[in-house]
């Protein structure tokens, strides 16, 4: 738990297609490469970022034993086993701890949505399994996690901490409680750690640049700060992996497959992330080119 507790750069990984959609490990490899190059702490296998959602349970343990087996001397790797289903997430957990893998992220329920009752009794049934983040974010959930809620929680043996989308005040709050928080605003997450304490971030922007978010979280950089705050407001300019896997594919990182229902950024939108990307070094991107892309040149799977 403390060396997690010492993880300040967490990357929710992109989970690579091939050309009929399957999970191409070959360049899931090669990602993780570039991450464990960059000194980032550990990894998010499946997470949103990762489309765990997009994956069937088979796939989504598949790849955290996979990453388990290549990775777990190397990174602290976390299994997004969380599900809306209470039964569904105690076995991916019990599944995904059989496996190896060093702590799980937790979801409350969505769409199917529950009392704070509930939700309490869903969280420490995963809890009582192993070591877990809690993740919230109101935005994709519809129900914001409160302190109400997640004071008493902290106090169970295996919960880690959150993930939290609710700003920088929210962090600061629970930080000077004890709770550990990790930003899960990328835009945020500089501040947050360096004048509100947070123990640091779990990020999407790290897939592409995971050496500048390095820098972000070890050093007092304003001036880098600023220089990234444009292109991590871009990856956001669709719901989240559409940019991120738009990105990488542009910059020649993984191939041109989506799994439906996501599609590519319009040209439109690659235009202003290619103005932002061509404004990094070569050496700062993950990826050997950049591309700005033709529409024919997405494959699109379901």
């Amino acid at each position: 738990m403390k060396n997690i507790k010492a993880a300040s750069l967490i990357t929710a990984i992109k989970t690579p297609y091939n050309a009929q959609g399957e999970i191409d490990l070959v360049t899931y490899d090669k990602l993780v490469a570039k991450q464990i190059a960059a000194g980032v702490d550990g990894i998010v296998v499946g997470g949103t970022t990762g489309e765990g959602h997009l994956l069937t349970w088979e796939e989504h343990l598949m790849l955290i034993a996979h990453t388990v087996h290549q990775y777990s001397d190397q990174l602290i790797i976390v299994g997004n086993t969380g599900s809306n289903n209470t039964r569904e997430a105690i076995k991916a957990t019990q599944n995904g701890f059989a496996m190896g893998m060093d702590a799980a992220l937790q979801i409350n329920p969505y769409y199917g949505r529950t009392s704070i009752a509930g939700v309490a009794a869903h969280f420490n049934k995963v809890l009582d399994i192993g070591p877990a983040f809690i993740y919230n974010v109101p935005g994709r959930t519809g129900q914001d996690l409160t302190p109400d809620l997640i004071e008493p929680l902290s106090k169970h043996k295996n919960f880690i901490g959150v993930k939290e989308c609710g700003g920088n005040d929210r962090i600061a709050y629970y930080e000077k409680q004890g709770i550990a928080c990790w930003s899960g605003n990328d835009d945020e997450c500089y501040v947050g750690r360096h004048q509100f304490g947070s123990h640091g971030v779990i990020s999407v922007t790290s897939n592409v640049v995971p050496g500048l978010m390095r820098t972000l979280m070890d050093s007092q950089d304003n001036e880098l700060n600023e220089r990234l705050q444009s292109l991590m407001k871009w990856l956001f300019c669709e719901p989240n992996p559409i940019a991120i896997n738009t990105t990488l594919m542009m910059t020649g990182a993984v191939a041109a497959n989506f799994r439906l229902p996501y599609l590519a950024l319009t040209l439109e939108q690659r235009q202003i992330g290619f103005d932002l990307l061509a404004k990094l070094e070569a050496a700062e991107l993950v990826g050997d080119k950049l591309a700005l892309l033709n529409d024919s040149d997405f494959n699109y799977c379901s």
